[in-house]
């Protein structure tokens, strides 16, 4: 852990398949688009941005970025050049960012596009985010339910973070509520072959962006759900300090007990040299 990981501001992640809506997420919690912003029906956000705080609109490339040691993405740098073209810092002044920044991940694809031809290791990059970042939001789309292998992959690279996980079922406004109750059943059954933990994943069900419903016959739920997870986020800062302590003395132990393994190792070993056994 570096300086820069306790000073910095609560950061959320959102991930999931391409086109579930995470960066028209971000410019509806936002209010406006961020420097970069592009957004359409096929796979756009090709790239990792990290949406902080900044006082003017500006994009910082990946290679500045992780030489700047007032940023927690130093260690960033050892995923190669590949991903750093891949990776940038998106600063815009948003009273949203004052309390935390935000990371935008490229929508999941399928096959050889996914494995092969990102150049790197896209499920190492994600769990490098996942235990670093204070909440991830895992975004689903009401007519994509199905979990490729390739995403399966991707929430198996976020296990041993499941308190972080929330989970969002987007765009519900496009179906039916009797549709939509047999939507979130099918939804749960194919996280419980995924997520496994003993508790249910949270789940917030509505519609994040600024355009009128399509159907609004829960538009109550909706709004609910809309404010239970902003609740969720302007309370994370809150916790943020704790989690950094905790990941401290988590780290602290581990290296305890490394170096306990390392001296009985040690002391079981021959001597070298000529030296008595």
């Amino acid at each position: 852990l570096t300086d820069a990981d306790f000073s910095a501001r609560p950061m959320v992640m959102l991930t999931g398949q391409y086109s579930t809506g995470k960066s028209t997420f971000i410019r509806h919690l936002l209010g406006r688009d961020y420097p970069g912003l592009r957004i359409g029906p096929e796979p756009t956000t090709d790239k990792f941005v990290a949406v902080c705080k900044g006082d003017m609109d500006q994009v910082v490339p990946g290679n500045a970025l992780v030489v700047d040691k007032a940023m927690p993405f130093t260690q960033l740098s050892h995923f190669g050049n590949a991903f750093l073209t891949r990776f940038e810092c998106s600063k815009l002044d948003s009273p949203v960012l004052n309390g935390m920044s935000l990371i935008d991940t490229p929508g999941v694809l399928s096959g050889e596009k996914q494995r092969i031809k990102r150049g790197y290791e896209f499920e190492e990059v994600v769990k490098w985010f996942a235990d670093r970042v204070d909440m991830i939001l895992v975004l689903f789309d009401v007519s994509k339910l199905d979990i490729s292998d390739e995403f399966r992959r991707v929430l198996l690279a976020l296990k041993g973070n499941d308190q972080k996980i929330h989970i969002i079922l987007n765009k519900a406004d496009r179906v039916t509520t009797p549709q939509l109750m047999r939507v979130y059943g099918a939804l749960m059954w194919s996280l419980g072959k995924v997520i496994d933990t003993p508790e249910v994943s949270r789940v917030y069900i509505g519609t994040f962006w600024d355009e009128p419903l399509q159907n609004d016959e829960q538009r109550k739920l909706f709004e609910s759900e809309e404010n239970d997870l902003y609740t969720a986020l302007a309370q994370m800062p809150r916790s943020a300090a704790t989690r950094k302590l905790n990941d401290l003395i988590k780290r602290a132990r581990l290296a305890r007990v490394l170096a306990f393994l390392l001296n009985h190792l040690r002391n079981k070993m021959p001597s070298f040299m000529g030296k008595s056994k």
